[in-house]
């Protein structure tokens, strides 16, 4: 999570030493990660797509290239290559140096994440309820419900922005940061998984489904675990309570070495060798 996105307020200034390292921590390290999977987007999709070589997008995302629709085609085009400006834009907009110094830029790149983040969203609610994916109805409920969170919390961070309540704009923005990147959550997690276990333990390769994908996609997707860590991160500053300050960092902690872990395998297994 963005680290002293919230100390404008002299209310929540209180920020002790291990929170913010753990907080800063988690930040840098998912930062690198979505920025090296965006790299990957452009080389990828925007290469095929620019190209014409539309068959590419098959090696990569099932169903994504089906010869004959392009209502459905469409969809996808403008889901992956949207998905950029999620992941390279996202973190840019939370950084309190540019935002603070750049203020024009920190807007106008705002506007466009939030209406990017709701047409990402919505075109892959349909792309999932129409053309399908892997996986199973859980996954594809688990999908729906972060849409509808996507849409709720870009509404909240447009409607205080506009009220200039700011601390409640970035609390809401970095709620629809975590959210929007979902995807980029599962992808990583699943990764991490498969370094440690160097197999598909608890699920199915073939078919996207299992138990361990279930779990996966309730705690990325239905009920975000990237969410829960924040609402933890803003408690911790609001109670200012050491054992709690403690636990919370630990936490952060754990969870930002398994993302490490994860990014590290997508990567070198993944992103890398499609470059």
């Amino acid at each position: 999570m963005e680290t002293n996105v919230l100390t404008s307020d002299k209310s929540l200034t209180y920020s002790p030493k291990l929170l913010d390292f753990t907080a800063r921590f988690w930040f840098i390290t998912a930062t690198i990660g979505q920025w090296i999977f965006g790299g990957y987007i452009i080389a990828v999709y925007y290469t095929s797509t620019f190209t014409g070589d539309f068959a590419r997008w098959n090696k990569v995302l099932p169903k994504g290239y089906v010869e004959g629709d392009w209502k459905g085609n469409l969809m996808v085009g403008v889901h992956v290559i949207l998905a950029a400006i999620i992941v390279i834009g996202g973190p840019l907009q939370l950084i309190p140096r540019i935002r603070d110094r750049f203020r024009t830029f920190h807007r106008w790149l705002g506007r466009t994440y939030l209406v990017t983040a709701v047409i990402v969203s919505l075109v892959g609610f349909v792309m999932v309820w129409t053309r399908g994916t892997v996986g199973d109805t859980f996954m594809y409920i688990s999908n729906s419900v972060q849409a509808i969170y996507i849409l709720v919390f870009a509404v909240l961070a447009i409607r205080y922005a506009q009220k200039r309540q700011f601390d409640k704009h970035r609390r809401w923005t970095l709620r629809l940061f975590m959210v929007a990147n979902g995807v980029w959550f599962f992808r990583v997690g699943l990764m991490a998984w498969l370094v440690v276990n160097q197999a598909p333990v608890g699920f199915d390769p073939e078919t996207f489904t299992g138990p361990f994908l279930t779990v996966l996609s309730l705690f990325s997707y239905g009920l975000p675990l990237s969410v829960i860590l924040l609402e933890m991160y803003f408690y911790a500053q609001k109670i200012q309570n050491q054992t709690f300050t403690y636990m919370t960092s630990a936490v952060i902690l754990l969870f930002t070495l398994i993302m490490a872990l994860g990014i590290f395998g997508a990567t070198m297994g993944m992103w890398l060798p499609r470059m």
